[in-house]
């Protein structure tokens, strides 16, 4: 089972929901599928152009990797060389810090990211969570 399209728009739209609720600076939100593809994408009004670069390494590294961006910024302060050269691998696409979840159906496979940029890295992830489990499936952060 892959991420539909009414899933990936469902889960931006509780994503910036939240972010409005916890009143995060404007956010950016992308879905990848399972092979780092982009399902959908959505900038919030006053949201930097640069942002879905941003959002988008941040899904598109928790995809490539299999490890949330939490577990990534903790691989790059333990070993900056190691995530350095994994950055190499993949052009440069990676941001290895909160705000990159991996998504998770219910028998625990990985069947996509989800990315977001805008506030604090910790505060992308809360809001990312909170869209991914709004469709029912399971975010690692």
């Amino acid at each position: 089972m892959g991420i539909s399209l009414d899933q990936a728009r469902t889960m931006i739209a509780a994503t910036l929901e939240t972010g409005r609720e916890m009143g995060l600076k404007p956010l950016s939100v992308v879905v990848l599928d399972a092979g780092g593809h982009v399902q959908a994408f959505e900038r919030e009004d006053g949201a930097a152009p640069g942002r879905f670069a941003i959002a988008h390494g941040k899904a598109y590294g928790s995809i490539m990797l299999g490890m949330a961006g939490s577990a990534q910024m903790a691989r790059a302060e333990a070993q900056a060389y190691f995530m350095g050269a994994v950055n190499g691998v993949f052009g440069g696409q990676v941001v290895p810090v909160p705000g990159g979840v991996l998504i998770r159906d219910g028998s625990g496979s990985v069947i996509g990211a989800l990315g977001v940029t805008g506030d604090t890295s910790d505060n992308d992830a809360v809001a990312a969570q909170a869209g991914v489990e709004a469709v029912g499936l399971v975010a690692e952060i």
